[in-house]
């Protein structure tokens, strides 16, 4: 499983932060690349310095914890404080890898990334992240507080807008069970239990819960 998609936010929590937006400052987002990223980046990210964007952050963080789809499919360990970018008409980010390590002076390794969409994906033109992958490229434009989650490890790219304003958030997430394929039957068995779950198969449930907790137990980092 090469990347997953995931109802994130509630519409009320997409309006809050549109809402935010109409007033926050929004600054060059070379600020934040590095390395050959840097060349290709043309898009604006909203400066941290504000008080109020800690709050909001804890928004996205509640919405994580809460979605078992995404604690499920990405075992996070930690998550990185969002990046909240704007692409106006002919910005675009070029082909790139993301960096494997980023957090600063809190560093984490990037496992996987998460776009979240907010803005109305009839309301721009453009703007699709392309993913590549061994079959092709993955074209990706979702409706608002859905996100994506894929390997950070794959180059990737935002089209150009050619109409229209596209918000999105953005964040990496070093997992806690490192290995892609232990993740995916993790993801496999945790499916399988929930759905023996709530079938009442208490037999199925205790063999597959004992199953899943005893690889996470296994293949978790310590």
């Amino acid at each position: 499983m090469e990347f997953q998609i995931i109802q994130v936010l509630t519409a009320a929590e997409v309006q809050r932060f549109l809402l935010e937006f109409q007033t926050a400052k929004f600054v060059d987002g070379r600020a934040t690349a590095s390395g050959l990223a840097k060349d290709v980046k043309q898009n604006l990210q909203v400066d941290r310095s504000g008080s109020d964007w800690p709050i909001l952050d804890d928004i996205i963080f509640s919405a994580l914890r809460r979605n078992k789809e995404f604690q499920l499919f990405a075992q996070p360990r930690r998550v990185l404080p969002p990046i909240y970018s704007r692409y106006e008409i002919e910005m675009k980010y070029g082909t790139h890898i993301d960096g494997a390590i980023m957090g600063g002076a809190n560093p984490l390794r990037t496992d996987l990334a998460m776009t979240l969409f907010l803005s109305d994906p009839d309301s721009y033109d453009g703007g699709e992240l392309l993913i590549e992958q061994p079959l092709g490229e993955q074209a990706i434009k979702l409706a608002q507080g859905e996100a994506v989650v894929y390997p950070a490890t794959m180059l990737h790219r935002v089209e150009p807008i050619t109409r229209g304003v596209r918000f999105a958030i953005v964040t990496w997430i070093q997992c806690a069970v490192r290995d892609p394929r232990i993740r995916a039957i993790l993801y496999d068995l945790g499916t399988a239990t929930a759905k023996a779950e709530a079938e009442e198969d208490a037999a199925s449930l205790l063999l597959l819960s004992k199953c899943y907790n005893n690889l996470l137990r296994y293949s978790m980092d310590t």
